[in-house]
């Protein structure tokens, strides 16, 4: 087989396997239906809010298609190593390692260039020290918290998460977007008052 053929070949091989992705399901339902979410239509509409909310970005310019790359590959670890809901203490310890080990796998099956490309991308999301990584974490983080305002907090009320901890969990949003979490914390705010949250517990 020549070089071109078989980098074709292994490209093929991941497109195949990252088709596994529709099949991880997260706690978060979607709006109409109140079935679960799949992490393929995460990172979908987690890439269309970084296209349209980009301008909320603490740093301008933003390289918002580098954020895209980030974003459309970052959740493919999830294959092997499962979505770890944003409260599970217990699974989140050593969440990164499993993410990696993943990373290292799935990214492994392209051709040399492409899973250097794909590491470093999936690396830098993770390490959070650019203005693009910010900003994909701060939409990340932002998409479960609308999804949980638009469906009656069901994974919150299912797991009984407080408003204090969808706060301390959050607050990083920030980080990408003061814009996005003012109106997040807002949205929080209203949850509560509508009994979808529960309230932090009085000390």
């Amino acid at each position: 087989m020549n070089a071109a053929a078989e980098r074709l070949r292994r490209q093929v091989a991941f497109i195949v396997e990252v088709d596994r992705l529709k099949e991880v399901f997260r706690q978060t339902i979607v709006i109409t239906s109140r079935r679960a979410e799949n992490s393929a239509e995460h990172s979908w509409h987690f890439a269309l809010m970084v296209m349209v909310l980009a301008e909320h970005s603490n740093h301008q310019p933003l390289d918002v298609l580098r954020i895209l790359k980030m974003v459309l590959i970052h959740d493919l670890v999830e294959i092997d190593a499962g979505d770890t809901f944003a409260y599970d203490v217990k699974n989140m310890a050593d969440q990164h390692a499993r993410e990696a080990l993943a990373a290292t796998r799935i990214f492994g099956l392209l051709p040399a260039d492409q899973t250097a490309e794909f590491r470093a991308l999936w690396d830098e999301f993770e390490e959070q020290q650019t203005p693009e990584a910010r900003f994909a974490a701060a939409c990340d983080r932002f998409h479960p918290m609308l999804l949980n305002c638009q469906t009656e907090g069901h994974a919150w009320q299912k797991h009984g998460i407080t408003q204090d901890r969808v706060l301390a969990r959050n607050a990083h949003v920030a980080n990408g977007s003061t814009e996005l979490w003012a109106y997040a914390v807002k949205m929080i705010d209203a949850a509560v008052a509508q009994g979808h949250l529960a309230p932090a517990p009085k000390k």
